[in-house]
C-alpha cells in the first residue's frame, strides 16, 4: 500500500494556497480603504514596525537564532523589498485603483525572468518566450503610456513589481552563497527596511491616523492575516509543493484583487485594461507552468517563481 503521507502533505499545501489567495487578493482593497484614514508612509511604517515585531517574536518562539544573515545582502534586500516596494505599491494605491495595482505589482515573475538572463545566466527557454511576450503586451495595455494622466499609478505599480524582482534576484544570489533561514531573513530584512520608512513617515507626517474601527480592522487584517498567517502558510506551501505549483497558486491573488475592487470600490476596469490584465495573468500562468514542467524534468525550480512575499500582501 503506497504511503499516504506525501499525498496528505501535498493536499495540505494546496489547501494553504486556497486560504492565502483570497486573503492576499483582498488585502489590496483593505490597504486602499486604510489610506482614507492615514498618510501612505505613516501607514507603511506602522505596518512594517508591527510585522517586524511579530516576525522576531516568531524567531524567539521557534527558538531560531537571532543572529542576522549576511548584513550587506540582508540590508540591500530590506531596502528594496520592504522599503522601496512597499512605498511604490502604497503610493500607487493612493493615486490609482486597487485592482489595477494588484495585477501590475504581481508582474514580479515576469521581471525576474528577464533579470535572471544577464545576472544568473538562466536563459529563456521554450514556452517562456511567449509567456514574456503575453505579459509585456498586457503591461502596455494596462499602463497605457499614451495616457499620461492615467499612467502614474501603473508606472508606480510596475516599478514596484520590478523592485520586488530585483530583491528576489538578490535572494537567489545570497542563497547560492550561503544557507539562510527564510524566517530569519524576512525578520531582519524587514527591520532594515523599516528604518527609512520610519524616517520618511516622521518627515512627511501631517497628522496622526484616524483611529476608527475601520482603520483598526484594516491594520489588524494586514498585520495578522495577510502578513502573519499567510506568510506561515506560504512557507508551508513552498515546502509541500514545487515552486512552480506554488507560483501557479498565487495567480488567483491579482484576479481576486480586481474582483474585490470592482465589487467593493466600484473600480470597473476599462476594456483595454481588462484585456491587458487577462494577458498578464495568462503570461504569468505560462511562466508558472514552465516551472512545474522544469521540476518534473529534474531541472529544479524555474526562475520566475514567487519568492519571499513583501509585507504589503
Amino acid at each position: 500500500m503506497p504511503d499516504a503521507q506525501p499525498n496528505r502533505t501535498r493536499d495540505l499545501g494546496v489547501l494553504a494556497l486556497v486560504v492565502i489567495a483570497p486573503i492576499w487578493g483582498y488585502s489590496w482593497v483593505v490597504i486602499k480603504v486604510a489610506l482614507d484614514y492615514a498618510r501612505p508612509f505613516t501607514y507603511i511604517a506602522l505596518i512594517t514596525v508591527l510585522c517586524t515585531a511579530c516576525f522576531f517574536l516568531a524567531l524567539v518562539v521557534t527558538r531560531r537564532s537571532l543572529r542576522p544573515p549576511p548584513l550587506p545582502w540582508t540590508a540591500s534586500i530590506g531596502l528594496l523589498q520592504t522599503a522601496l516596494f512597499n512605498s511604490l505599491a502604497t503610493l500607487a494605491l493612493d493615486v490609482g485603483g486597487a485592482g489595477k495595482v494588484s495585477v501590475l505589482a504581481y508582474t514580479m515573475p515576469f521581471w525576474l525572468v528577464l533579470l535572471a538572463w544577464p545576472f544568473l545566466g538562466e536563459r529563456l527557454r521554450g514556452l517562456q518566450w511567449p509567456a514574456v511576450a503575453l505579459a509585456f503586451a498586457g503591461l502596455v495595455l494596462v499602463v497605457r503610456p499614451w495616457d499620461i494622466g492615467g499612467a502614474l499609478s501603473g508606472v508606480l505599480a510596475c516599478t514596484a513589481g520590478l523592485v520586488w524582482a530585483v530583491a528576489g534576484l538578490l535572494i537567489k544570489l545570497l542563497q547560492r552563497r550561503a544557507h539562510v533561514d527564510t524566517l530569519s531573513l524576512t525578520a531582519w530584512q524587514m527591520a532594515f527596511g523599516a528604518i527609512p520608512l520610519i524616517a520618511i513617515a516622521v518627515v512627511t507626517q501631517s497628522g496622526w491616523p484616524q483611529w476608527t474601527g475601520t482603520f483598526a480592522a484594516a491594520l489588524s487584517y494586514t498585520v495578522l492575516l495577510s502578513s502573519g498567517l499567510c506568510y506561515l502558510l506560504w512557507i508551508f506551501a513552498l515546502r509541500a509543493l514545487s515552486a512552480g505549483a506554488a507560483g501557479m497558486g498565487t495567480l488567483a491573488v491579482p484576479v481576486i484583487g480586481v474582483m474585490a475592487a470592482w465589487v467593493q470600490l466600484g473600480e470597473r476596469p476599462l476594456a483595454v485594461e481588462a484585456a491587458g490584465m487577462a494577458l498578464i495573468v495568462a503570461g504569468l500562468a505560462l511562466l508558472a507552468a514552465c516551472g512545474v514542467l522544469a521540476a518534473r524534468r529534474g531541472r529544479g525550480a524555474a526562475v520566475g517563481e514567487v519568492v519571499i512575499p513583501p509585507v504589503i500582501d
